[in-house]
């Protein structure tokens, strides 16, 4: 079965999420912890977590995939940025503790002309400080399109951040096609050899999540522009060789398209469709 969702708002709880999500075909699904800008979290509502449960064991909805804040920047130069992205994913994942089991994303961050070794270093020091033994929660690096000074680009990188983890059994990656295809890795005609690659660096049992995203730009591009599924330069043939690949087809997959929530029903029902049983 095809483990399929996307991005919806948690501003009205957790169980009115897994509503949607089912009234849209969708058995996994994404959200954001607070703001995508930042700002404070919504407080937890325990009887909207227990109904949540209830709701989500009876309709087969799992894989609840939290996203950080855009702002977070867990390796800035500004001492400030940097406790605030500290700071906010110590209160994000004590958070996801009502949800335990689940995975956490986030970008890993731009260096801002420290260079990319500093900023590798600055995102496994934040995440050595945030971490946890007793944590439930696994925190998923996501693979970036590598514009302007974003750390990620590479698999390399996110190898040197996990290398550089204490708690890096806590770690795992959350693979995004645009922003892989953006950076250089030719999903499209050598699929088999890509993800081969990322086996080798940094190890497919490391693959928790896949964002499953067309792209507005050419490969190479470095520009990070979501386009809606086969509307874009990866297209839908390589769309449904990404889905149905051995090393992919059992991952839940996450949509990020420019779309409304009918948008995402019917990406939702073609993916269904292009997946093979």
């Amino acid at each position: 079965m095809l483990r399929i969702g996307c991005h919806l708002s948690a501003s009205k709880g957790y169980t009115a999420m897994a509503k949607q999500a089912y009234d849209i075909g969708a058995n996994v699904f994404q959200f954001f912890t607070r703001n995508p800008r930042g700002g404070a979290a919504k407080a937890i509502d325990e009887n909207d977590i227990r109904s949540f449960y209830e709701f989500t064991g009876e309709h087969g909805i799992t894989d609840y995939l939290a996203h950080a804040p855009y702002t977070l920047n867990s390796c800035a130069a500004d001492e400030k940025i940097l406790t605030f992205a500290r700071e906010t994913m110590q209160d994000d994942l004590r958070r996801m503790e009502y949800i335990p089991g689940n995975c956490y994303n986030f970008h890993p961050g731009s260096h801002v002309k420290q260079g990319t070794e500093t900023g590798i270093e600055k995102i496994a020091a934040t995440l050595n400080m945030v971490l946890t033994p007793d944590m439930s929660t696994t925190v998923l690096l996501e693979t970036m399109a590598g514009k302007g000074s974003e750390v990620g680009g590479k698999f390399e990188e996110l190898r040197e951040i996990i290398d550089r983890v204490e708690l890096s059994d806590k770690l795992g990656v959350c693979l995004d096609t645009c922003h892989i295809y953006d950076a250089g890795y030719d999903i499209v005609s050598n699929l088999d050899g890509v993800i081969a690659e990322f086996d080798r660096v940094i190890g497919l049992d490391r693959l928790k999540a896949v964002h499953l995203n067309d792209s507005k730009n050419p490969i190479g591009s470095h520009k990070d522009r979501h386009e809606t599924i086969g509307n874009g330069f990866i297209g839908l043939d390589a769309i449904e060789r990404i889905i149905n690949h051995p090393a992919l087809r059992d991952k839940p997959f996450y949509l990020e398209t420019p779309n409304d929530i009918p948008g995402y029903a019917r990406e939702i029902a073609l993916l269904k469709e292009l997946y093979r049983d």
